[in-house]
């Protein structure tokens, strides 16, 4: 049987009560194996697992306690990989059967850092092909669906992870974010899911470290193992010339201080159609903050859908130059909606990519006066609840007779300016019972403000409650 208290426990009180000798890293692990092998086959959130070697390293954490070694910030709690990301001798598929059977000979650096303060790698978490959609949806391993109603998405790309840490499976999932692929998941799910500061965290898996929109970054149940995270993955690390230093000194858990704060409120970014329950929501959050001390002010942003076109225009190129040489060989094996806006990519010329520049240059120059003058941005995550499975971006995107915008994510507008932090939150529920998310869009760099603001959020609107039914 499944302890349901234990598989839900945060990563910071399971590393808590394994120092203390409080629990045991077997115990965990064996209960974890254990909450895997009941929802997996309904869930699909796991592409691999590795039960025997995890048990092995629990029980080699176990000894460690006992014995009184040194123990890192993350020991012997269980974490999942998406499986965009290269784990040593290990399949890392990509989600496309491109990559069906490649094995990496490295960890990239966040596996490093994330096994070496401790935590045991139980799986890889399904992506869709090269991570490029918000339904994780592949032709390898097919569709994974949200804890909270089966027929519904978990969002993407890190949609596998989501649906992991929602279904509590593992307390601590490893994400990557291009467009948004951490915080949808976060919002479909009802997770928390940070976009660190560009640069924050070494990001060294693709054949360019000069890429300007890609971030790693946690899927996680409560905004203090969100910072955990980040303060065992952060940087500097030499192997990224664009990564930061230096290191954060991160509060685990962050300080819930919102008092004399001034918060910047936007339900719709100027552009977009949002469903009236996520801006009834993302309301209810902004004023949960402002009763807690903060000053909220609605603002204009003055932004456009150009901003969205740029960064699919800008996504058809990243898709083009890092995953192109494949139609080759495995075009019929492919997403169509992945062949698509790789052949737009290779069909774009260098001048007018460069001209997308213009466009993101014009939207910081509308958004920096507001952060200026205010510590940080609120708005919805997703304009709409998680659409069912079997969809794609593709049916979001269009404009309606008023002239606005019925995309699905709001979060890749906030790639673009990529220094910015985001956090993304739960805001609560619709009436259908589907969580919605709320992201805290901080300054330049200021990845602790943004934390300290959703601990706020999470005192003062708790959503450890309810769990979904799987």
């Amino acid at each position: 049987m499944v302890d349901l208290d234990l598989a839900y426990l945060p990563a910071t009180e399971l590393a808590r009560r394994i120092a203390a000798r409080e629990l045991s890293p077997v115990d965990v692990m064996t209960n974890t194996l254990a909450r895997i092998e009941a929802v997996n086959a309904r869930l699909n959130c796991f592409c691999f697992t590795y039960p025997e070697e995890a048990l092995e390293k629990a029980r080699a954490a176990e000894a460690a306690v006992m014995e009184g070694h040194p123990l890192g910030p993350l020991h012997g709690v269980p974490i999942a990989i998406k499986d965009l990301t290269p784990t040593r001798g290990k399949r890392t598929t990509l989600g496309s059967y491109a990559y069906e059977n490649w094995v990496p000979e490295e960890d990239a650096p966040i596996v490093e850092a994330l096994t070496g303060a401790g935590a045991i790698l139980v799986g890889k978490t399904t992506t869709p092909e090269f991570a490029y959609a918000s339904f994780t949806e592949s032709p390898l391993w097919g569709a994974t669906r949200n804890p909270w109603n089966g027929d519904c998405t978990p969002g993407g790309s890190s949609g596998g992870s989501g649906a992991a840490v929602a279904a509590g499976c593992v307390p601590l999932a490893e994400g990557s974010d291009m467009g948004g692929s951490v915080r949808i998941p976060a919002a479909c799910c009802g997770c928390v899911g940070l976009k660190p500061s560009f640069g924050r965290i070494p990001f060294t898996i693709l054949p360019s470290i000069f890429d300007s929109l890609s971030h790693f970054g946690p899927l996680a149940r409560t905004v203090a193992d969100a910072a955990l995270f980040l303060k065992v993955a952060q940087g500097p690390d030499e192997r990224d010339i664009q990564s930061l230093k230096p290191a954060l000194g991160v509060a685990v858990p962050p300080p819930a201080l919102v008092e004399g704060l001034r918060l910047a409120l936007s339900v719709d970014l100027g552009f977009y159609h949002v469903d009236p329950e996520i801006e009834a929501n993302t309301r209810a959050a902004a004023k949960a903050l402002a009763d807690a001390g903060a000053e909220v002010e609605e603002v204009e942003l003055g932004w456009s859908r150009a901003i969205v076109d740029a960064w699919m225009a800008h996504w058809g190129i990243y898709l083009a130059t890092f995953f192109g040489h494949t139609l080759a060989e495995h075009r019929a094996r492919m997403d169509p909606n992945v062949v698509a806006l790789i052949e737009a990519g290779q069909a774009m010329g260098a001048v007018d990519f460069k001209k997308t520049e213009f466009i993101r240059t014009e939207q910081w120059r509308k958004l920096h006066p507001i952060l200026e003058r205010c510590d940080a941005l609120l708005c919805p995550t997703m304009a709409l609840p998680a659409p069912k499975i079997g969809g794609s971006d593709a049916d979001y995107d269009y404009d309606d007779a008023e002239g606005r915008f019925h995309g699905l994510d709001m979060t890749a507008v906030f790639n673009f300016v990529s220094q910015c932090p985001v956090l993304s939150v739960p805001s609560g529920f619709t009436a259908a019972g589907l969580p919605t998310g709320l992201q805290i869009v901080g300054r330049r760099f200021d990845d602790l403000t943004v934390l300290s603001i959703g601990a706020a959020l999470e005192i003062a609107r708790p959503w450890a409650e309810p769990r979904p039914p799987f």
